[in-house]
C-alpha cells in the first residue's frame, strides 16, 4: 500500500524530469539543500543517501565527495528527510538532471517506488547506479553496491543462537525484532536471515514481539520499552540498526536487563563497536559504506568516460562484505573482537 499512494506523485515527479532535461545542458545551479564540490565545467554525479541523521549515510557520503575530488569531478549530494522519504529522492534526481549530472547514484527508501524516476533519467541520458539498498530486480541500475543483508542477518542469527545455547543454557528463547519496516529490502532481508540464522521461522512461539521502528533510536526505545512491558521474559532482542539497537539498549538498561537479555545489531559503525565493548550490545556486524562510495564513484566515472558498464555478479550486486563485531567468541561462528573493530570501524571514534 505504500508503494501505491506514492505512485501518482512519483509520476509527476517523473514528468518533471522529462521537463528538466529540456535545459539540463544550460544550467550549472546545484540542487536545493544539497552540497557540491568541484568547478562548473566539470564531470558532475549525483549522490543521494536515504537520510542524513544517520551516521552511516553520513559517513558514507562524505567518503564519496572524497573520491569524487581523488577523480577530479563534481559531487551533487542530496538525502531524504527521513528514512522511507522517497518523494524528495525523486526530486532530488529532477534538480540532478536539471544541474547537469552525468550520473546518479542512490540508496533508495523505496525499492519500488525510486524505479520509474531512475527509468526517466536513463531516457535523458542519466546513468544510474544504486548503493546499499537494491533496487527491486536491480532495474534502473547500471551497478549495485551493497552488503548482503541476508547473509548479514544469517551471520548474526547464526552468532545469537550459539551464544544463547552457551549463556542461557536450558531456557527457551523470547525474542524481540526491532525492524525497520516492512517493504524495504534491506530490513526485509536482514530480518528474515536473522530467523534463518537462529533457525526460527515467522509466526514461531519463540518470536513474542516485533515492532517497526525505522532504524530510529528513539522509536527503538519506545518499541523496546513497550515490549518489554508485554512480554518481560524477552531474553534475545534483534535489531535492524545500530541506532534502533541504541534505542532498545537503553529500554533494556532503564529496566535493569541488560545482564540478562542478548541484543545484537548490523552496522559496525565506531558506536556500535564501542556498545558491543561495553556490553550493551552482545555483538554487531559490521558492513562497510566507504567501499559502496568509493566504488560507484569510480564506476560512474568510468561510464562516463568510455561507456563502460561495471560488472556484475549474477545477483545483480557487488557484495561490499560483513564482519561479526564480538568479545564473546562461539565455536563454528568467525568473528573478530572489539580491537579490531575500533581499528576497521566508520564512523567518528
Amino acid at each position: 500500500m505504500r508503494v501505491t499512494r506514492r505512485a501518482a506523485r512519483t509520476a509527476a515527479a517523473i514528468g518533471a524530469i522529462a521537463l528538466a532535461a529540456i535545459t539540463m545542458s544550460a544550467c550549472t545551479s546545484e540542487p536545493v539543500g544539497s552540497t557540491g564540490t568541484g568547478a562548473a565545467g566539470e564531470i558532475k554525479i549525483g549522490f543521494i543517501v536515504k537520510t542524513n541523521s544517520n551516521p552511516f549515510w553520513v559517513f558514507m557520503q562524505q567518503k564519496a565527495e572524497a573520491e569524487a575530488k581523488k577523480q577530479g569531478v563534481t559531487l551533487i549530494t542530496a538525502a531524504g528527510k527521513n528514512d522511507g522519504d522517497i518523494d524528495s529522492q525523486v526530486s532530488a534526481i529532477q534538480n540532478m538532471i536539471t544541474s547537469g549530472a552525468k550520473a546518479i547514484i542512490v540508496d533508495p527508501n523505496d525499492s519500488a517506488a525510486i524505479i520509474p524516476a531512475l527509468e526517466a533519467a536513463q531516457k535523458q541520458g542519466v546513468a544510474t547506479f544504486a548503493v546499499d539498498t537494491q533496487v527491486d530486480g536491480n532495474k534502473a541500475v547500471y551497478g549495485t553496491w551493497a552488503t548482503d543483508n541476508y547473509q548479514g542477518g544469517v551471520l548474526l542469527g547464526k552468532y545469537v543462537k550459539a551464544a544463547f545455547g552457551k549463556d542461557f543454557a536450558g531456557e527457551a528463547p523470547q525474542i524481540a525484532l526491532l525492524d525497520y519496516h516492512r517493504g524495504v529490502s534491506v530490513g526485509d532481508q536482514r530480518r528474515n536471515g536473522f530467523l534463518d540464522g537462529f533457525g526460527v521461522k515467522e509466526g514461531s512461539p519463540e518470536i513474542v514481539g516485533a515492532q517497526d521502528t525505522g532504524g530510529d533510536q528513539s522509536q527503538g526505545q519506545q518499541v523496546m520499552e513497550n515490549m518489554l512491558q508485554k512480554a518481560p521474559g524477552i531474553n534475545v532482542v534483534y535489531s535492524i540498526n545500530e541506532p534502533a539497537g541504541t534505542g532498545g539498549a537503553t529500554a533494556i538498561a532503564d529496566a535493569g536487563k541488560t545482564n540478562s537479555i542478548l541484543l545484537g545489531s548490523i552496522d559496525g559503525g565506531c558506536a556500535g563497536v564501542a556498545s558491543v565493548k561495553n556490553g550493551q550490545f552482545t555483538a554487531t556486524v559490521m558492513q562497510f559504506p566507504a567501499r559502496m562510495a568509493e566504488m560507484s564513484i569510480q564506476a560512474a566515472v568510468k561510464y562516463i568516460k568510455d561507456g563502460t558498464k561495471p560488472e556484475m555478479p549474477a545477483s545483480g550486486y557487488v557484495d561490499t562484505g560483513t564482519t561479526l563485531i564480538t568479545d564473546k567468541a562461539v565455536d563454528g561462528v568467525d568473528s573478530k573482537d572489539t580491537a579490531w573493530g575500533e581499528a576497521n570501524c566508520w564512523g567518528t571514534k
